[in-house]
């Protein structure tokens, strides 16, 4: 395709109001964006462009410019022009929403383009050029999300049109990109506001599935790093029941966050769930919880510690040890049969399957975290040093107190 032959067809799509034609022409991620003849910096599209697309039209063929010579930041440079001449053209169109495939393609570029930007003027990153030193680290990343935050405000407050036309379908794409961006920020405060604009939308339920999937992927994240568990888990097992079969990638990544939670809950996974999407770093985890087993949880974390952290659910399974000291004293309650059970018989069990230099006291303190989350129900008689449970339900299912 000739330079002349894109520039026809960007106007064309512009004159149609064709908005998945011109996404795909305005998009980095498009074939044409690796086409030689468009790697130019000439004036030749204001010979074809209507004037008041012209600048957001050649901003754009500069950016394949400088990705192809390998300038990450005169890239950004020029797609934060077309940005900032995309939302001029969103407001000009004030009660249609034709342009809003192109809004979705452009953040989804603004927030990769950000994300390489970052990772090049990384400090660790020893190849990073000159030219970069003074992009401060997560720079492009912020900016990136100021941007979003603008076309986000644009669209959830078109309050004029008819739901068919409104620009508020815009909303949760641009909230899912958003939240990508603040989970790489660590900026996971800022979600708030925008989860409570999306669940309060009367468009809630009625956006595009694969865009619900996303959204209630990062809120279960988010809801488990609160330690909202129970909220966690209805979001990541919408995300994971209505993820299409097809795509096992998605369902892997969904999986990396439901089992942990799950087990935390009292739901253990089988081998052979764990096989088919390749996660058997969790079944050493999930077994050693069941069993009681601390040192082989502990020996199970060690052994897969970089995959747990890399994928940020480290934290919860070290949560997993009181669950698993929980089902330690559950084993000694049965073999007793009887609610009183002797403290030094637990003080036994955590010896042989924890430290075997563990003391009375560290014993009675892991028996009054169990009791005092309500794992455990029942009292400490330290005079007696015994435990007496409840009669009724001593050990309650984890689900219920989440």
């Amino acid at each position: 395709m000739s330079l002349i032959h894109y520039l026809q067809q960007v106007n064309n799509a512009w004159r149609n109001k064709n908005g998945r034609l011109l996404s795909d022409l305005l998009s980095l991620r498009h074939h044409h964006a690796k086409n030689p003849n468009l790697q130019t910096l000439d004036n030749t599209v204001y010979d074809y462009i209507d004037d008041h697309n012209a600048d957001l039209v050649a901003a754009h063929l500069k950016c394949i410019f400088w990705l192809s010579k390998g300038d990450l930041c005169e890239a950004m440079s020029e797609h934060n022009t077309v940005m900032q001449n995309f939302i001029k053209a969103l407001q000009y169109y004030k009660e249609e929403n034709w342009l809003l495939p192109v809004l979705n393609s452009l953040c989804i570029d603004l927030r990769i383009l950000a994300g390489q930007v970052d990772a090049y003027s990384s400090p660790n990153d020893s190849s990073a050029h000159k030219t970069n030193s003074t992009i401060k680290p997560r720079e492009a990343l912020e900016k990136a999300a100021d941007v979003m935050m603008t076309c986000f405000r644009i669209c959830s407050s078109d309050n004029r049109s008819s739901e068919y036309e409104t620009k508020r379908w815009g909303m949760l794409p641009i909230v899912n990109q958003l939240f990508k961006l603040y989970f790489r920020t660590n900026r996971l405060h800022l979600m708030k506001p925008l989860i409570r604009a999306i669940d309060s939308s009367p468009l809630k339920d009625k956006f595009d599935l694969s865009q619900q999937i996303t959204y209630r992927y990062y809120v279960g994240r988010k809801a488990m790093f609160d330690s909202e568990y129970a909220l966690a888990n209805e979001n990541l097992t919408f995300a994971f029941v209505r993820c299409h079969k097809a795509c096992t990638r998605n369902k892997r990544m969904i999986l990396i966050y439901l089992v942990p939670l799950r087990i935390f809950l009292g739901y253990l996974p089988t081998k052979t769930a764990l096989e088919k999407y390749d996660l058997l770093q969790l079944w050493e985890v999930s077994q050693a919880v069941r069993h009681g087993d601390a040192k082989k949880l502990s020996e199970a974390i060690e052994t897969h510690q970089e995959f747990f952290i890399k994928n940020g659910i480290y934290l919860i399974l070290e949560r997993l040890r009181i669950v698993t000291y929980r089902n330690l004293f559950k084993k000694v309650y049965l073999l007793e049969k009887q609610p009183v059970v002797p403290l030094q018989d637990l003080l036994a069990a955590l010896r042989l399957v924890d430290r075997e230099d563990t003391t009375l006291e560290e014993a009675n303190c892991i028996l009054a975290n169990l009791i005092h989350q309500g794992k455990i129900k029942g009292y400490i008689s330290h005079s007696h040093q015994k435990v007496v449970l409840s009669k009724l339900d001593a050990f309650p299912k984890l689900s219920t107190l989440s």
